[in-house]
């Protein structure tokens, strides 16, 4: 047992001595989950902080400041092991996929950074790419935190294949006919029965993936209205005060599912093929906090 599995077993025995049960494992979920999203939390209160503070006349540019607090947030993550080297691994990936699609939507009119900065390329202040890698930072620490399994999986070709499509029509809309409808039904159609079972304490629950993404796309919506509120970007006829649109958490959605791939291009053990191989795992089993507590039911 590691010693963050320890503190989790020591917190959840405590609420579920005071809490309801059903409780206690919601406090548990939301705790966890918001221990995933450390990364990007960060980044967005490095945001909105340095917006409040900032003075145009300062030596160092606001975006600057972003790029070097991204990097110290790195480096601080892996050498306190809140990160492994392979999740590290796939951050890189997707921070280099993230930042080619920012290059080019910049220089396609769909959003622009309007302040200066010494670290950017063509117009991209370099602190953007770190906003795709708090994504993969949290899809690669929310699996291991929760011991995820994704179980029945759909076969490898159709998972990674739809990732690529996914990725291509981003760049490929912008010249050709606009699939993002078909490409969200694929996701229903190859995901709809692959379960993401996950761990609290020692129980087992599970969600269907599509659901999953669509709330985990619903939050990204939300901290995409900090990034515009702030000014940090601007989407094109977008007014400074006016929340994203909707459509954005689609976009979303359907980025979580390359983030997905490029976590199991590194990460495969939670890959399942049949549910029936979790049989031992998917079985609850109950701390001495939890012996009057029922079992809950899947």
């Amino acid at each position: 047992m590691t010693k963050t599995q320890d503190i989790e077993r020591r917190l959840g025995d405590w609420m579920r001595g005071r809490l309801p049960f059903a409780v206690a494992e919601f406090v548990m979920f939301v705790l966890k989950q918001g221990w995933a999203c450390l990364f990007g939390a960060s980044l967005l209160f490095a945001i909105i902080g340095t917006r409040m503070i900032w003075q145009t006349d300062w030596a160092l540019n606001r975006y600057d400041a972003l790029f070097l607090i991204a990097i110290g947030l790195q480096v601080v993550f892996l050498a306190f092991k809140l990160e492994t080297w392979a999740e590290a691994r796939v951050i890189l990936l997707f921070h280099i996929t993230g930042t080619a699609m920012e290059l080019f939507k910049t220089y396609a009119g769909s959003w622009a950074y309007p302040e200066d900065a010494i670290f950017r390329l063509y117009g991209v202040p370099l602190f953007s790419g770190f906003m795709y890698a708090a994504v993969g930072s949290y899809m690669a620490r929310v699996t291991r935190l929760f011991d995820m399994k994704f179980a029945p999986f759909p076969p490898l070709m159709l998972h990674f294949g739809l990732a690529v499509l996914i990725y291509v029509n981003f760049f490929s809309h912008h010249f050709l006919p606009d699939i993002r409808i078909a490409l969200f039904a694929a996701t229903v159609v190859f995901y709809a029965r692959t379960r993401i079972w996950f761990q609290i304490g020692l129980n087992w629950y599970w969600m269907p993936l599509p659901v999953a993404a669509f709330f985990s796309s619903f939050f990204l919506w939300l901290a995409e209205n900090i990034g515009t509120l702030t000014g940090t970007w601007i989407y094109s006829g977008q007014n400074p005060l006016e929340l994203v649109s909707f459509a954005k958490m689609g976009s979303w959605y359907l980025l979580l599912y390359v983030a997905f791939a490029t976590v199991t291009l590194v990460v495969r053990d939670p890959i399942r093929r049949n549910p029936v191989a979790l049989g031992h795992r998917a079985q609850p089993q109950k701390s001495r906090s939890d012996q009057e507590q029922p079992t809950p039911q899947y």
